[in-house]
């Protein structure tokens, strides 16, 4: 037993002293029998991108271990419509037991398991997001000798009654605190909750959102999380969007994950970072200290691959609401330093070389520091509207593409797509004018994947059902013109907002 584990908020690895991945049936079995777990969740992502939830009740620990060990099966077709019709539709759900936490929302002792699809022949559900990434994750490993790890940042409104008390400044919620914040321990109890589900978090923060509509206050708030393996940092964000909601409910609060509310004030993206690793080790960063070829060529494939992965990651109307000049949202393909007007930002390092905290405390002693693990490459056009599983393959695919492409061709396209100033000043004009745009609708992310689906589909990665599913999805919306009719009609834009206010 691992003792450092006692302190882990996730009360099921506190209690077996094991991390995550090292959980087994009988581990389950015997916190079940021993801290009197009375009902058993699955817990799945359907096509919508929404969990949804299967109940069993432990009659006895015989029925317990059957559940564990079989699954159950479920109308597909429901679930995935897009993808399986209704005359062969079941589905096996089989729990993942390194996802087990503890419901802390209901009164009855419930212990909860994401869970994978398999099909009638008992192999995984070809076309379930989360296989898709475990496809994605082998093919990237196989090619590279590499590992691809990620994290998110998710943003999000909470919306309760105006309070005339403190009022916030307009736009300028980064980082407040309270009384002119008036919703931060509604996001600490939710990092705490979403921790003790398993979630691995960095920090959270009120961001800079936050305006007041029919006399109601809308905070925009983010929770980042620590890098993980793909499969892994999917499911957190998953059921960190679950935890903010059920809580948010319980207090009478209204969330949303909506990438865009009102024209004018900051919309809520979920951006990715992401990391190359080997070893245990970082390979983001050169031995220079510097971002080293293999970042920079992954680089190169996002920018090649970004308009189509908007088909993962932006998923309806209103998201390309959000992607618009001057709002810290991503319009063109391009990549920087610290640069938040850029697709994708390499944010500040801990590359100084400096012990800044024995500046800050000169009663510490100076250290040498490895701190080469924390640089990590973020892609900023995702919002919540995802399918947090198709996008983490999407994005691996392109990272995997970068690194394929000939060196010499890599680094030409990371150098030509660089930008080193914010791409919306007058003086970056003609820079500006040399780089491709993002899609401005779903109609056009369907249009740019359908023609770059085959670099998702190979290596099997992405199924071509899938992608079809997806194209004709975007394309449903017929949104060619929409941004524009937004623009003289106000109504309607309060209609899409009212329409897709729960997405994701």
């Amino acid at each position: 037993m691992d003792k450092t584990l006692k302190l882990n908020p996730n009360a099921v690895v506190a209690w077996l002293g094991k991390k995550p991945q090292d959980f087994t049936r009988e581990d389950m079995l015997r916190y079940i029998q021993e801290n009197g777990i009375r009902m058993i969740d699955f817990m799945y992502p359907a096509e919508d991108g929404r969990i949804k939830t299967l109940n069993f009740t432990v009659n006895s620990l015989a029925y317990a271990e059957t559940i564990l060990s079989e699954g159950e099966r479920v109308d597909g077709s429901s679930l995935f419509p897009s993808f399986i019709e209704a005359g062969n539709s079941d589905l096996y759900v089989i729990p993942r037991y390194r996802t087990a936490f503890v419901d802390p929302f209901v009164e009855i002792p419930t212990l909860c398991f994401l869970c994978s699809f398999f099909d009638k022949d008992g192999k995984p559900f070809d076309c379930a997001p989360y296989q898709t990434l475990m496809r994605a994750g082998k093919a990237f490993e196989a090619s590279t000798g590499m590992t691809f790890e990620a994290m998110g940042e998710l943003e999000y409104y909470v919306i309760t009654d105006e309070d005339e008390l403190f009022p916030a400044t307009d736009q300028r919620g980064y980082h407040e605190s309270e009384p002119f914040a008036k919703l931060n321990d509604f996001r600490r109890e939710c990092m705490d909750h979403v921790a003790q589900a398993g979630g691995q978090i960095k920090y959270g923060h009120s961001e800079v959102g936050n305006f007041t509509l029919d006399g109601r206050i809308y905070e925009q708030n983010e929770i980042e999380f620590l890098p993980n393996p793909i499969d892994t940092a999917a499911d957190q964000l998953l059921i960190a969007k679950w935890v903010i909601r059920n809580l948010a409910y319980k207090y009478g609060l209204d969330v949303t994950f909506a990438p865009k509310i009102i024209v004018g004030e900051a919309g809520s993206g979920m951006h990715i970072h992401m990391r190359l690793m080997k070893d245990g080790v970082n390979c983001t960063l050169g031995p220079d200290g510097k971002l080293s070829k293999e970042a920079r060529r992954a680089i190169a494939g996002l920018m090649c691959l970004a308009p189509a992965i908007t088909a993962f990651g932006n998923k309806n109307p209103t998201s390309y609401f959000r992607l618009v000049p001057h709002q810290e949202a991503p319009t063109n393909v391009c990549w920087g330093d610290c640069n938040r007007s850029a697709l994708v930002r390499v944010p500040l390092g801990w590359s100084t070389g400096t012990d800044m905290c024995s500046l800050a405390n000169p009663q510490e002693p100076a250290r040498v520091l490895d701190t080469t693990g924390k640089q990590t490459f973020e892609m900023r056009s995702p919002d919540c509207s995802a399918d947090i599983y198709q996008l983490m393959a999407g994005l691996c695919v392109a990272a995997r593409y970068g690194l394929e492409l000939p060196e010499e061709e890599a680094l030409r396209i990371a150098d030509e797509k660089y930008v080193d100033m914010d791409i919306h000043k007058a003086e970056a004009a003609e820079k500006l004018a040399s780089l491709d745009s993002l899609p401005t609708c779903c109609a056009e992310s369907a249009d740019c994947l359908e023609r770059m689906r085959g670099i998702f589909e190979a290596r099997d990665v992405f199924r071509p059902r899938m992608i079809d599913g997806i194209v004709s999805s975007l394309r449903a919306y017929q949104d060619g013109d929409l941004h524009q009719k937004a623009k003289e009609d106000k109504e309607l834009m309060r209609k899409l907002v009212d329409k897709y206010f729960y997405c994701g």
